[in-house]
């Protein structure tokens, strides 16, 4: 099958069309910048202009959505709104005749919560917690248009991935947070809880999602749901760097997060750990993939050999370099 791919150079899109490749579809990526992808047709352009997305989509017979911008700087906001809402809005109405439609979501538009629950696709968007946290928002907002189109009879399926973790972020737009916790830079432990995903493993289901899956529905991807003190317990075992230890009530640990990013910015730096890390620290994020294994064949595997391979990549990428 003849593919347009967006996001082709980002984590997971990195990952995944070289799956692609091996199964034996034609890619086409759109791309901003940057040089060609090996075995790939590239389409200069962005999904904010409408021209080079009519000219990306012609002649194709399924396209990937995996563009995005993960970020927790509110100053990011219009970004992502732009890029998530108008630039989905733009490639499915331009989208015309196509046999499949995947668009990378993301599990927080389904599993947060204040308290320590378990979600599934059947939850509603949790607006009221993540309303103040952008990125979400915005991937909320991308959903429901992707889903709109879907009732009009646009073959378009979702996959909800969690956080997505393992080797190959050259951007570090989603091991930031393991980064941290090797430069010693999480003193406080979070009260809430984790899920991630291996990105070989999320891939492996994006794959899938071009035969199989529900179509106008949302499909999660989660290898595990532990809480903080176990997440961190279990990576400084494997990176032999002890865990954060201190234990602070919420309201402290926000509060104090927020004084310290007025006054990080003062002078002129980035905080260490930005206060809306801490907010979304003290919120359960746990999903449960049955569904997915189902209709996916998704089947993670084991968390820590994710966590491993991460550690060992950020180090060799970023730390060895003095990052």
């Amino acid at each position: 099958m003849k593919l347009l791919v967006t996001g082709a150079t980002g984590f997971l899109g990195s990952t995944l069309v070289p799956l692609l490749l091996e199964a034996g579809h034609e890619v086409r990526v759109l791309l901003r910048k940057g040089g060609a992808l090996p075995g790939c047709e590239v389409v200069r352009g962005d999904v904010l202009d409408r021209d080079s997305v009519a000219k990306a989509l012609q002649g194709v017979e399924g396209l990937y959505h995996l563009a995005g911008l993960v970020s927790r700087d509110p100053a990011d906001a219009r970004k992502m709104y732009d890029l998530h809402v108008e630039g989905t809005r733009h490639l499915l109405e331009a989208a015309g005749d196509l046999k499949r439609i995947v668009l990378a979501s993301s599990s927080g538009t389904i599993g947060v919560s204040r308290t320590r629950r378990v979600a599934t696709e059947a939850d509603d968007y949790p607006i009221e917690t993540v309303g103040r946290w952008p990125y979400y928002l915005s991937k909320i907002y991308e959903e429901k248009i992707a889903l709109e189109h879907a009732r009009r009879g646009m073959p378009v399926i979702v996959l909800n991935p969690s956080l997505l973790l393992g080797p190959g972020d050259a951007r570090m737009s989603s091991t930031q947070d393991v980064f941290r916790f090797l430069m010693g830079r999480i003193p406080v432990l979070p009260r809430g809880g984790i899920s991630f995903v291996d990105v070989r493993d999320a891939a492996q289901a994006f794959l899938a999602a071009l035969t199989k899956g529900n179509l106008g529905e949302r499909h999660l991807l989660g290898a595990v749901n532990w809480d903080f003190d176990e997440f961190f317990a279990r990576l400084g075992r494997i990176a032999h760097r002890p865990p954060p230890l201190l234990r602070l009530p919420s309201p402290v640990k926000v509060a104090a997060a927020h004084l310290l990013e007025r006054l990080a910015r003062e002078r002129g730096r980035e905080p260490d750990l930005p206060a809306s890390d801490v907010e979304m620290g003290e919120c359960w994020f746990f999903i449960d993939s049955a569904k997915s294994e189902r209709a996916l064949g998704f089947r993670p595997r084991d968390p820590v050999e994710t966590l491993s391979d991460t550690v060992r990549y950020v180090r060799e990428n970023f730390l060895a370099k003095g990052a």
